[in-house]
C-alpha cells in the first residue's frame, strides 16, 4: 500500500485539517470521521468556515496542514481517481446555461465515462423530477430547478461521498421542501453526505449528525436525534454567541 492510502473504516476522514489565508486561519484542527453511509450536517455562521472545509474535502483547496482521506487516499495526492468518489454541490450549479438539462447531464456522463449513459440519466432527471423540463435550457430554469438539477448531475456517476454547501440559499418555500425530501431520500442510500447551513431550522432537517463550525474549530458535535431546535438553539448561543 502507497503512502497516499491507509487502512480506515473511514469514508471521509480529517486529521488536524487547518488552513491559513494570509496569517488568517480559516480552519483549525478539525477532526471528522464518516463512515460509508453517514451524513453530517454541519452549522455555522457566516465566515465560520464551512466553505472552506467543503472545498478541502472536494481537493479544490489544499491544507496548510493536516490531512483530508478519502475512502483512505490523501486528498493531496490523488487525482482524477479520488475526484471520482466525490460529487459536489455548490452554491454554483456548475451547469451551462445555454445547455438543456439532458445535454448538460449528456456532458457530465461522458466526462465521467458513465455506463447505460441513457438510462442513467433517465433515473437521475426523475429522481429530482425534472423530467418535463430535460429538453429546456438550463438558463429558462428557476433557481430551485437549477439545485434539483445540479444534484441529478452529481449523481450521474454514483459518487461515494456527495458534499452540498448551503444547497438551500436562494430557494423558494416550495424549491426548499423539493428539496428537503431529496435530501431525506439521501440519508436513506449508502453514499456519505456532509451538508453544510448556517440555518438552524434546515439543520434538523435530514442527517445522523450535527457539528457546529466556529471560528475553523468544530466547536460541538452531537446525534441529530439528541436535538431539537429549541436545544439546537442554545448550545449554538454557547458555542458561537448568537444566533444569525
Amino acid at each position: 500500500m502507497g503512502l497516499s492510502q491507509k487502512q480506515t473504516k473511514f469514508e471521509v476522514e480529517t486529521e488536524g485539517l487547518t488552513k491559513v489565508f494570509a496569517h488568517k486561519y480559516a480552519l483549525r484542527e478539525v477532526t471528522l470521521e464518516l463512515a460509508k453511509g453517514d451524513f453530517l450536517t454541519i452549522v455555522g455562521p457566516n465566515g465560520a468556515g464551512k466553505t472552506t472545509l467543503i472545498r478541502c474535502l472536494a481537493g479544490l483547496a489544499r491544507p496548510s496542514s493536516g490531512r483530508v482521506l478519502i475512502g483512505g487516499q490523501d486528498a493531496r495526492r490523488v487525482g482524477g481517481e479520488l475526484r471520482r468518489r466525490i460529487g459536489l454541490v455548490s452554491h454554483h450549479t456548475l451547469l451551462y446555461d445555454d445547455l438543456t438539462a439532458e445535454e448538460n447531464l449528456r456532458f457530465y456522463g461522458r466526462m465521467y465515462d458513465v455506463g447505460r449513459l441513457e438510462q442513467r440519466m433517465r433515473e437521475v432527471i426523475e429522481y429530482v423530477g425534472l423530467e418535463h423540463r430535460l429538453h429546456d435550457p438550463v438558463r429558462t430554469f428557476s433557481r430551485g430547478m437549477g439545485q434539483r438539477l445540479a444534484i441529478a448531475r452529481v449523481l450521474m456517476h454514483e459518487p461515494a461521498v456527495v458534499l452540498l454547501d448551503e444547497p438551500y440559499t436562494g430557494l423558494d418555500e416550495q424549491a426548499t421542501s423539493m428539496l428537503r425530501q431529496l435530501l431525506r431520500d439521501m440519508a436513506e442510500g449508502q453514499q456519505t453526505v456532509i451538508l453544510t447551513t448556517h440555518n438552524l431550522e434546515r439543520a434538523l432537517d435530514v442527517g445522523d449528525r450535527l457539528a457546529i463550525l466556529v471560528r475553523g474549530r468544530i466547536a460541538n458535535e452531537s446525534p441529530r436525534a439528541s436535538l431539537d431546535l429549541e436545544g439546537l438553539r442554545a448550545t449554538y448561543r454557547r458555542c458561537a454567541g448568537g444566533v444569525n
